[in-house]
């Protein structure tokens, strides 16, 4: 594969990540806690839906990609630049996962006819959950744009 498809990819897959989690967040968010109960029931399902259709395959397709680049281009896989990178993927993937497993039980909850008063705990751990895995994939972008020195050399 060509150096350009991959980088394509690389960067198609970062934005659906990015896209489809700040998307998913601020619906399921205004949806189930300021919004009514057919329209909470409605987006927490579509919610555990798009995470399916779009963040799971974004979330396999970028290291994959990644890893296919730093060959490409001759990277040492232990730049410090690219180790801070992984290890901000991986924040963001222990964040993720309990997101995605809060929003199938709260979606459960609401199909079963719960409130927003039922899951107003579920929907505070997860909206803390979002936070650092939001702001890992904003490091990484920042770290694959600058691919900065950091402490090498030091």
């Amino acid at each position: 594969m060509s150096y350009d498809v991959l980088k394509f990819l690389h960067i198609l897959g970062a934005a659906v990540l990015f896209g489809t989690g700040a998307g998913i967040a601020f619906f399921l968010w205004r949806g189930i806690v300021f919004g009514s109960r057919e329209g909470a029931v409605s987006v927490a399902r579509l919610g555990v839906m798009a995470d399916w259709l779009f963040t799971a395959p974004a979330v396999i397709i970028q290291p994959i990609t990644g890893f296919l680049l730093v060959r490409e281009v001759g990277y040492d896989l232990s730049e410090p630049w690219l180790v801070l990178a992984y290890c901000l993927y991986a924040v963001a993937g222990a964040c993720w996962l309990p997101v995605v497993a809060i929003q199938i039980r709260v979606r459960n909850i609401l199909n079963r006819g719960g409130s927003e008063a039922d899951v107003s705990g579920l929907m505070r751990i997860w909206f803390w959950f979002g936070w650092p895995a939001f702001l890992s994939v904003i490091g990484i972008y920042w770290l694959m744009i600058t691919k900065p020195l950091l402490w090498e050399g030091m």
